[in-house]
């Protein structure tokens, strides 16, 4: 198999174990802060410190990649995934509620580690495969999408006496599975003279309208989908819903975003990665439409649904994007500096779901996701005119 597939076919592997653990936490975390917290507005704080654990090692872990290797540095994330779950199951026996923050965050150091497959897969790849190795690498996430709340369900009452104790420690094996994949992982380190390579500064690099548009891109569409994703399980249960309807609106909230991955790395090849994340714009717009349209169970669906789908699209599009604007010896920081702003977005998100829905209620996180919507539409659409200005300006050739 040619090496740039195969290292695709790895990635979406540990892709497929990292969302695992994304989605079980999802189910189950902010339930099990409920369940542990004395202030109930605080439920979603154990999210809120997964998400700050997350950046706080986003530039370390890209930086430590450069200097050792992907799969070293993937192989750390990995050990780092098994010692949070590990922590975080502690947490649940003693039900104590700060050990599970403090768990959480060493998961969400993990989750840092993680989040750079997509870009591993770009870097050994042509530069014509880029999109579809990104897009393709985050499609093993559907895998976790599926099996992570049917694990959730499966797994969070095993111990009677400790509910959700079984599904923190699930995941220390979905981890050493990741360890074991990455044993296959075959992407060739820089080289001498690129590592010492200060390239451009980092201020520079990100004054580019390319990046702004690319960061903005993934940073807005997580941080709403984040806004969503912690408050629905909170909300489902506010109208009566039991756990397991919300496992299954997840589930196919998570088949909307990775699903399709499969197709939207060719979108991005035929029609442009501006084209796919306006597309996924107006999908976030028609999840919010169908979310503020009522309460029921097919509500819940749809909305969810569509904002994978938005989702997939906008991060997509967003990272294909960011490939544009950097060399081989930047992509470390320049990568580093738009997964940063992408978690400090999430931890911002995290932190508003939880006390949105507990003082104003689940209209209210839809409202506020619609400014951040417009300003990530206003973008896109300004760096589509700067383009075709250019072009319209751009000397044409003299014909024979």
């Amino acid at each position: 198999m040619e090496m740039q597939r195969r290292n695709v076919l790895v990635l979406s592997g540990c892709q497929a174990t990292l969302q695992t653990t994304g989605t079980t936490m999802i189910a189950v975390a902010g339930l099990a802060g409920f369940a542990l917290a004395s202030d109930k507005s605080l439920a979603t704080v154990p999210l809120t410190f997964y998400v700050l654990g997350a950046a706080v090692a986003t530039i370390p872990a890209s930086l430590l990649m450069n200097a050792i290797g992907r799969r070293g540095g993937f192989q750390v994330g990995t050990l780092l995934g098994m010692c949070g779950a590990a922590v975080c199951s502690v947490a649940i026996y003693l039900a104590s509620f700060w050990l599970l923050c403090a768990g959480m965050t060493v998961l969400g150091m993990y989750t840092a580690f993680g989040k750079y497959y997509r870009f591993a897969a770009a870097d050994a790849a042509r530069v014509e495969f880029r999109a579809k190795a990104i897009s393709l690498t985050l499609a093993g996430g559907i895998v976790g999408g599926v099996f992570g709340p049917e694990m959730a369900k499966r797994t969070t009452e095993l111990f009677p006496g400790h509910i959700y104790l079984g599904s923190y420690l699930s995941l220390i094996l979905v981890c050493l599975l990741a360890a074991l994949l990455l044993t296959r992982l075959d992407i060739p380190r820089l080289s001498e003279h690129e590592r010492r390579d200060p390239g451009r500064p980092l201020a520079a690099i990100m004054r580019q309208p390319v990046f702004i548009v690319a960061a903005l891109a993934s940073m807005l569409s997580y941080g709403i989908m984040n806004l969503f994703m912690t408050s629905t399980p909170l909300a489902m249960r506010a109208h009566d819903y039991h756990f397991d309807d919300a496992a299954f609106v997840l589930q196919w909230h998570m088949i909307g975003m990775y699903g399709p991955s499969f197709f939207t790395g060719s979108l991005v090849q035929r029609f442009g990665a501006l084209n796919v994340i306006l597309a996924g714009i107006v999908l976030l717009f028609v999840c919010i439409l169908s979310a503020l349209a009522g309460t029921g169970i097919l509500n819940f669906w749809v909305a969810l649904f569509l904002l994978g789908v938005g989702w997939n699209f906008m991060y997509v599009g967003g990272s294909a994007l960011l490939t544009e604007c950097h060399t081989p010896a930047e992509r470390a920081k320049t990568q580093a500096a738009n997964d940063f702003m992408i978690f400090v977005t999430m931890a911002v998100s995290s932190a508003s779901s939880g006390v949105l829905l507990n003082k104003s209620g689940w209209h209210a996180v839809n409202y506020g996701s619609l400014p951040f919507l417009v300003l990530a539409a206003a973008a896109t659409l300004w760096l589509m005119w700067q383009r075709r200005a250019a072009r319209r300006v751009a000397p044409q050739p003299v014909s024979e």
